[in-house]
Order: C-alpha cells, then structure tokens, then sequence
C-alpha cells in the first residue's frame, strides 16, 4: 500500500514538474470588418447561399486599392493561414488565369500562395504559415486583376485542424471564434418590423411611422431604395396619385429618383435624399447594413426576426407585433413557413446594368478569355453610353440557389462584350472607349411570391374585375421578359439578353386597382407584404413589380398596420371589419400624421400638400354627380385627344361642325352648381354655346375655350340651378357654327351651398 502510495505522489510531482503543452489558438477575421476597405466592396447578396457578406474587388479590369485593417493576435507564434474565397469562373471550365485572383498580407509579409484560383464552391483555401511577432499586427488584401476577386474570412491556427466547411449564416463555430455572445441583442417591441428598404419598405415604414406606430426598418445595404439605389439605378417607374385615392403615391413622390435613363448617373438616385426623409421620421429606428436571417415563431405567428450587421456580425433580435416581408424575394415569410409559390416556366431574371464613355485619349483593357466569347454581332450595341434592362440572364435558373451564378454569368457576359469592342472586331471604333460602371448589386425582377387571401391573375387586371378592397393602382402594362432569340446562338443554354413582351388590358392612364387582400399572407396571421413578393401570379407580376406601384403598396400596408395596432387586429381584419377605415386613410395626403393611433391628424411645420394636380383626373375622386364625354351622345366627328391636361378618366374629344349631349339625374331635389370641363388652346372656339334644361325651364350659356378653367382641376361654372330627383335632363353643347374646336370633357354637378 505504501508503495502504490508512494508511486502516485511521485507521478503527481512529475507531473506537476513537466511544462504545460500549449493550448491552441485561433483568430479568425471576417473581411467585412476590416477598417478601411479600400477600393474592395461589400457584397451582401449572397449570404442565404454562402453563409456570409464578402469584399469584392469590383474594379473592371483595374485592380483597386488594398482592404487593410489591423487586429490582435491572442499569442505570438507561428499560425496556419486559410483563406475562404473561389474561383469565380471555374464552375464553367473558362480558359484562361481565373479573373479574380488576390494575394493577403499579414505583418508587411506577403503570402505565397495566389487566391481565388482554386475552388468553383465557397471554401478554405489554405495559405501557409505565417510567424506572428507582435500581438497587434496589420492585415491586407491586394488584387491583382480588378476582376471581382473576392474574400469572405481568414482564419489563423496555431495547430493541425482546419476551418469547417459549413455555409450556415453565423454557425457556432464562427460566433465562438468571433467571441460573440449567444444571446443577441434584444431590440424592440415594435408595432411594425419592416424588412427590406427598397421602395416597398421604404413606403411602408415612412406611411406607418406618420400614422402613429413604432417602426424598425431593416436594410441589409448601407444604402436605401433597392433597386432603385445607386448601387443598382433602375429608374422608377408606375404612375402614382390616380384612382379612388389620388393622394397614395404622394410619399413616392418624395423619396422617388428623378433619373432621366436606365442606368443612370449616382447623383440621380439620391440615395442621400432618401435616408434623410426616413430618418426625419421620430417613429423610425433605421438598420442599414442588418441582414434579416432567422425567425422566431409563437404558434403560426412571427415574434422576432433576427438581423445581424454585415460589417461586425454583431446580432439583433427585433420583436413586434406586426412584420412586413419587402425583401422582393419573401424571405421572412419563407422562414415563417408561410405560403409561397415560384413560376414553374420561364421566368423573369436579373440584370446587371452598365454604362461607358469615350476619353480624350485611347484606353486599354486587358484581354478577357475567361468571359463570354463574343463578337459585335452577338449582343445589342450599347447605344447612348449605357448597357440597359435588357442584359439580364437567369431565365431558367433557380432565381434563389442560383442567385450568385446569375449576377457572375452577368459579369462575364459583361466583360466578354467588353472585350469585343476594346480588343476583337470593335477594337478601331473604340480606342478610347472606357468602361465608367458595371453593377455589381444585381437586379431581380421575380422570385417568390407570398399568398394572400386574394391571387391576382392576369384575367382579372385585364377583365377589369373590381375587388372592394382594390388600392392600388398598377399602371404599367403586362411586362414580362424572356430571352432574346437574335442573340441565343452562342449561349442558347444561358442566353444573357432580353426582350419585354407588353400585353394588353392594362389602362396606363388611370391603372387597375390591385386589391389589399394581395398584401397580408393567408397563414402567418401577422405578416403583411409589399413589393415584388405579394399575391400574384408570375403574369400578373409582369404589372405590379416596378418600384413607384410597390412604393404605393407600402403606403396602403403602412396606414393597414396602424389599424392593426388601433384596434389590436390581424391584417385580415381590415378586409372583414375595417375596410372603410383604411379607405379613409387612404384618402388622406401623404405628409399628414398622428402622434399616436389615437391622436389628432396635422401636418408638421414645413410639410405642405402638394397640388391635385395630374395628367388626368379620376371621375371617383370629385364629389358630386360626373358624367364623362364617353358618356355623352354626340352628332357629327370628333377627335379624341390627351394632349391637354388636365383631363377627366381616359380623354377628351375636341371638334366643330357636331353636337354633343350629356344626360344626368340629380339623386336629391336640391340646387346644384353645373360645371363644365374644358381645355384651354389657342385653337379652341371663343364661341361655345352650351344650354342647361332643370325644373325651371332651360338656360345658355357661351363659354371662351381658349381662357383657362377656373375651378380645379379643369371646369367652369354654367350657373346654379334647381332639378328635381328621378327627372331627366341634359347639357348640349352645340358646335355647328363656331370659330374653332369646341372641347368636350366631362360635365360635373355639385350640391350648392
């Protein structure tokens, strides 16, 4: 016994004696957080695919400058070195160096190995070692193409094991090695979580923010608008302010780009412009730069959604009782497991816009064999200095899973345009041609689309079926693209131009109202959407997707949520049981608000109203008695015209030599001011004579067409007269012997005071 005892206490000793082996350590750096950027972008795109953002080296054929940062080292010594990048071209087999290779810097050395060379998939490309002599030590990346290298994370180790090959979005490996806490930081409750800020979340926060909630609006760019941002510069498009409710559209109005082409230039877009109007709402706490990932869920309900920075990976937790999905790609409803549908077809892709100039001396470009192979016959000139809409790719893959492949095969075929003008067939024409941007943020057009209680469908907008709750108006016809034949030849498999195929049935001036029951989801009770991701079908989307109509979506949802926190309610139950509450919001400017879903409505000290003042004008809005001239029976020829505005519904008919008579019944007995719409020109008639038959008989009147309308939008007074209910009576308008055209519009009845 005494010798097992004796034995123990001199191992115990021994061991006590012997040096510690040392433990591992590790330090991984997420690019997105280094310091100072450079000429690298952050790219956010992709991270439901790969797991996270990245720097890109978007420099189109001229390396940009170092991304350096500096951190601290847990321990000096030697560490291995890997490096999660990919050979962005591989997944091709295309010839050539790869295009986006990059060296990393740690300590002033630079690493052997070259990058962005190996894997076509997101991987750990290993570096070597390298030997840490001081604990805070710089680190920085250098490209050697301008060819869109890209690198997401470095991660150092001072033993044998390597980085996992997970794409899970902030797995526990990554937050143990970035020391972040599992609990995120708890942000709200709010009334409304709006995720996304293109022009649907802007419309949405901005609208519910005025009408008295609390909103969290979640941008996963440093940038707002979408789409319709520098980053993209698609310009806006969709008329605004008509219908039932001529003031929805008035908050697009205000944060609305004023671009003059597609793309055009970044001061257009006014991306500055747009964060000072949402940031100049009390009610809205902005994120930029938080990307929505995951859900939390109380039975079929959202409690939260979780967001993290994209330059710290620092989490948030944003709880509230009402969430908006204006992602464009549904992705929140996704995570709620809520229903969707894609298009099982041909579907409308993403386009990667571009634009050049000429210089005042020639201007090279490196040779691109990694690209597209193209000649100037295989792609449409890029007249007026600009690639447009139509290089767009994408049709037939997963508008998802293949995001990243879609916007990559946009940038080869890009640069294989490029290089035909600079370097083959196009190379005496354009000497001094340089490329002046390429986007590198692509522009979807479709992918999901949550439903609601209502599916819009192509027969309804253009049978022109009335829902009771239609809001918004859709004013841009069936727009649906598809590949373009004239230039499949080469790449028949992933063509990379467009054509827009415009159907009929949609009226451009006044719009098809689409239906609120389109923006609620039909079984997660308390999310809404707006944007390219509500209840339609992939034809019906070809009307609803541009940025002014999903901005006008976000207002209607905007005023909705509000309702929901009034009176503690689902989306669904302002179609059942609060319609006309919306309706009356609706009806409301855009500037006015409320301190609170209780309060008083006012305007805000500088705010004004802006004027009726539109290319036409819907009959719905005035109130009163209205019969259009479509509505009148005429004799001789008339012309139909829209060249004079205002006008009343789709038009009006000028010409001499005719009659015209408008028909009415007043409802009430009663004495009521008749106007009479007109349109002042210089060849219209000074010598119009309109008679008004009412209870006491009939009354001329002579009206100078060529003398502005005095009463908004475009009438004048014919006189107060008496009528009785249920009686017929008519204006007539006589043109037979008048010195120039006579303009018939519309006549308008108004109680009088």
């Amino acid at each position: 016994m005494r010798s097992l005892l004796t034995i123990s206490l001199c191992l115990t000793i021994s061991a006590l004696l012997m040096p510690a082996s040392a433990s591992a350590e590790s330090l991984l750096v997420e690019t997105e957080s280094f310091d100072n950027h450079g000429g690298w972008k952050l790219d956010t795109q992709f991270i439901e695919l790969m797991g996270s953002p990245y720097l890109l080296a978007h420099g189109m054929g001229k390396p940009v400058e170092d991304a350096k940062t500096t951190v601290k080292f847990p321990t000096t010594g030697t560490y291995q070195v890997f490096v999660r990048t990919k050979d962005w071209v591989k997944q091709w087999n295309a010839p050539g160096e790869p295009p986006g290779q990059f060296q990393v810097s740690v300590g002033g050395k630079t690493l052997d190995p070259i990058f962005g060379t190996q894997s076509s998939q997101w991987s750990w490309q290993p570096g070597g070692t390298v030997e840490i002599t001081k604990p805070e030590t710089e680190i920085s990346l250098h490209d050697l193409t301008g060819f869109d290298g890209r690198c997401d994370a470095i991660w150092f180790t001072t033993d044998d094991s390597t980085p996992p090959a997970e794409a899970k979005i902030l797995s526990s490996w990554r937050k143990t090695e970035l020391g972040l806490s599992e609990e995120p930081i708890e942000d709200g409750p709010y009334d409304l979580v709006v995720i996304g800020g293109g022009y649907s979340g802007m419309g949405t926060a901005i609208s519910a923010a005025r009408m008295g909630i609390k909103v969290a609006l979640i941008q996963n760019r440093p940038v707002l608008g979408g789409n319709g941002s520098s980053e993209v510069r698609v310009w806006a498009q969709g008329l605004v302010r008509r219908g039932e409710f001529p003031h929805i559209g008035e908050i697009v109005d205000e944060i609305s780009d004023h671009a003059t082409k597609s793309p055009g230039t970044y001061e257009e877009f006014e991306d500055e412009k747009k964060e000072r109007i949402v940031r100049a709402e009390p009610n809205i706490s902005l994120f930029l730069n938080h990307h929505a990932y995951k859900v939390d869920m109380d039975d079929d309900r959202i409690a939260a959604v979780y967001a993290f920075d994209t330059r710290t990976s620092e989490i948030r937790r944003f709880s509230g009782t009402l969430f908006a999905d204006c992602t464009g790609h549904g992705t929140i409803g996704y995570l709620a497991d809520a229903d969707y549908d894609i298009h099982d077809g041909v579907r409308m892709g993403m386009s990667n816009m571009w634009a050049w100039a000429e210089a005042d001396s020639p201007q090279s470009f490196p040779k691109t064999p990694w690209a597209l192979d193209l000649t100037m016959n295989d792609f449409p000139y890029p007249r007026d200095f600009h690639g447009q809409w139509f290089w767009e790719s994408g049709f037939e893959k997963d508008s998802i899973k293949d995001l990243e492949s879609i916007r990559d095969w946009n940038l080869r075929a890009v640069y294989g345009a490029w290089n035909a003008m600079k370097n083959k067939d196009g190379a005496d024409k354009h000497k001094n041609a340089h490329l002046t941007w390429l986007a590198y943020i692509g522009g979807p057009r479709e992918s999901r689309r949550l439903l609601g209680d209502v599916i819009l469908t192509e027969e309804d907008i253009v049978s022109k079926k009335q829902f009771p709750d239609g809001m918004v108006p859709s004013t841009w016809s069936i727009d649906l693209h598809y590949p373009k034949r004239q230039y499949m030849r080469k790449y028949p498999d992933n063509p990379f131009i467009s054509v827009a195929e415009h159907g009929k049935g949609v009226d451009r001036q006044y719009g098809y109202p689409i239906p609120y029951r389109c923006f609620y989801s039909r079984d997660v009770p308390n999310l809404f959407m707006a944007g390219r991701c509500i209840s339609v079908t992939h034809e019906a989307l070809g009307t609803t997707r541009v940025m002014r109509t999903c901005g006008m979506m976000g207002e209607v949802v905007g005023k909705a949520a509000s309702l929901c926190v009034k009176f503690g309610c689902n989306p669904r139950d302002i179609y059942t049981s609060y319609l006309d509450y919306l309706k009356d919001l609706a009806r409301k400017p855009g500037v006015v608000r409320r301190d609170n879903v209780d309060g008083e409505f006012y305007t805000r000290e500088g705010d004004t109203v802006p004027e009726m003042e539109y290319d036409y004008v819907p009959a719905s809005t005035l109130k009163g008695l209205v019969v259009d001239d479509m509505k009148a029976k005429v004799t001789g020829s008339w012309t139909g015209g829209t060249g004079l505005k205002p006008f009343l519904e789709a038009g009006y008919r000028y010409g001499r030599g005719g009659t015209a008579t408008f028909p009415f019944r007043v409802e009430k007995d009663g004495e009521y001011e008749v106007r009479f719409a007109t349109g002042a020109h210089e060849n219209r008639a000074t010598n119009t004579r309109v008679s008004v038959t009412h209870a006491e008989g009939s009354s001329n009147v002579t009206l100078n067409q060529r003398k502005a309308a005095d009463i908004k939008p475009n009438f004048v007074s014919l006189g107060k007269y008496q009528f009785k209910a249920g009686t017929d009576y008519e204006v007539h308008v006589d043109a037979t012997q008048v010195d120039g055209n006579c303009h018939i519009d519309a006549i308008w009845l108004v109680p009088a005071e």
